[in-house]
């Protein structure tokens, strides 16, 4: 039996600087697809995945994900006025209950690595997940719970890795593949946005994590890695060969929503899954 995952990190404090103007004043995490910010996806996924305290790294001018965690009374009471009672449910739809979601406040900058280090003191020597508002993936089960099923089997560190084209392995960590067994794959070295021609596989990390609390005595190093950062992947590399390390091969589809052109290919596939909405977008977008 290993400890369970109970704790989740979702790094929310970036400036997201490609989706400028609007994310001047609303962060990027508040972008919807569809109906729902992005927060509010991986928030759910984590819920599903039986994970029961969310702790968001924020930055300044955040405050706003904290309300939509929280009661509107006069959006709330006005709809109930006029009996739109299927309205209120969905505006109360996110109401987790109170001391599930805790804040952390990353005071500037300073990377993935460094981010995840400002929970320490609410992760406190747990086991726990990391995932990446950024990256909203399509699946049934939501890739958490995926995580979480493959971790009750082998403990340790997982990290979800999808194949990607060779010339795109400078964009993000890669593996070194070990041994493989269905979806998992051992893990014997990770290296930060290696040039195509020095990277060991294809085999990319996303946005999710399981990971051990030791983690944390060496990202407070705090040692700069790619890109003048601290580095989560140069933390994580650290574990490799002192506890179990696999790479797990999710099923399900990805969206870079980071990206404009990944954001608006969330928007149309996700809301192509709703048979009016699909009917709509064949009717309005011709290239399709």
């Amino acid at each position: 039996m290993f400890k369970p995952i109970k704790k989740i990190i979702l790094p929310v404090a970036g400036l997201g600087t490609r989706f400028l103007p609007a994310t001047k004043a609303i962060p990027k995490e508040m972008l919807p697809v569809v109906d729902k910010p992005l927060i509010q996806y991986a928030i759910e996924e984590a819920v599903e995945a039986g994970i029961e305290e969310i702790i968001l790294v924020t930055g300044r001018n955040k405050q706003v994900m904290e309300d939509h965690f929280d009661h509107a009374y006069e959006l709330e009471t006005i709809l109930r006025e006029k009996g739109k009672e299927d309205a209120l449910k969905t505006a109360r739809s996110m109401l987790l209950e109170e001391g599930r979601v805790s804040y952390v406040r990353q005071m500037r900058p300073r990377g993935l690595g460094h981010a995840i280090w400002c929970a320490r003191n609410l992760i406190n020597g747990d086991p726990f997940a990391v995932a990446l508002p950024d990256d909203l993936i399509k699946g049934k089960p939501g890739t958490l719970k995926q995580m979480v099923g493959a971790y009750n089997k082998v403990g340790g560190n997982l990290v979800a890795t999808m194949e990607v084209p060779r010339e795109d392995t400078s964009k993000y960590g890669v593996v070194t593949p070990g041994d493989q067994n269905g979806d998992l794959i051992e893990v014997t070295g990770l290296v930060e946005k290696p040039h195509p021609e020095d990277a060991p596989s294809n085999e990319a990390v996303v946005g999710r994590y399981i990971l051990q609390p030791e983690v944390m005595d060496h990202l407070a190093r705090k040692q700069v890695g790619a890109g003048g950062e601290i580095q989560l992947t140069d933390a994580m590399e650290k574990l490799i060969g002192t506890q179990p390390f696999h790479a797990y091969k999710f099923s399900g589809e990805r969206f870079d929503c980071g990206s404009k052109i990944g954001w608006l290919m969330a928007n149309l596939t996700l809301a192509s899954d709703d048979p009016e909405l699909a009917k709509q977008i064949k009717e309005h977008v011709k290239f399709l």
